[in-house]
């Protein structure tokens, strides 16, 4: 017989309990019944548990007490300790905390919902390009002595000389090289299933 498991909740902070039953219930729903992935439970429960135990440190005696200069304060405090990508992490769930308090009549506005978190910005890099040198150290070194060899020497000269994406270079037939005017040709089935043809001139 199948035998339901509770979802663990967290302990219920000073905060919440001196806001009244409704905002106990309140917020051990939000992590029973609101959210289903068990590490984002268990992240948020944390950020909770830390950010009401910061506010309970500051003098406020309430979670319907909460202020946005409150959220903003531990906010601009946690980027001077944490990555932006945990900052950013830990605002989402308050924000998220208080929407639901607030849709159940708990508080009347969210107070993390004008806070703005720190900037994240990803900077992508160029793919570093072999020179000529380099591709055919690299070639040389392949063992051709077995059929691993052969096929990882084929598989690399052909993408270090087309360009080509692992997954196209996999997906040729014996058809898709050809001689044309005296040149090599590669037909490439890129992403889209789209043919696009490469000369090999190593």
């Amino acid at each position: 017989m199948n035998q339901l498991v509770p979802i663990r909740s967290p302990a219920l902070p000073a905060l919440v309990t001196a806001a009244g039953e409704r905002a106990s219930t309140r917020f051990l729903e939000f992590f029973a019944a609101n959210i289903r992935n068990p590490h984002t439970r268990r992240a948020y429960g944390r950020a909770a548990e830390e950010f009401l135990a910061w506010c309970a440190s500051v003098g406020v005696v309430s979670i319907a007490a909460v202020q946005p200069v409150h959220v903003a304060t531990w906010i601009e405090a946690g980027t001077r300790e944490l990555a932006a990508p945990s900052v950013k992490q830990r605002l989402a769930a308050i924000r998220h905390l208080f929407d639901w308090l607030v849709t159940g009549q708990v508080v009347p506005v969210n107070p993390a919902g004008s806070v703005r978190g720190p900037r994240h910005v990803v900077t992508s890099r160029q793919t570093p390009v072999l020179d000529p040198a380099e591709a055919r150290a690299l070639l040389d070194s392949i063992d051709t002595g077995n059929h691993a060899g052969l096929r990882d020497r084929a598989l690399i000269g052909l993408m270090v000389y087309s360009f080509a994406r692992i997954g196209a270079a996999l997906g040729m037939a014996v058809e898709d090289v050809y001689t044309q005017n005296r040149r090599l040709w590669v037909r490439l089935r890129e992403k889209g299933r789209k043919a696009a043809h490469h000369t090999v001139s190593p």
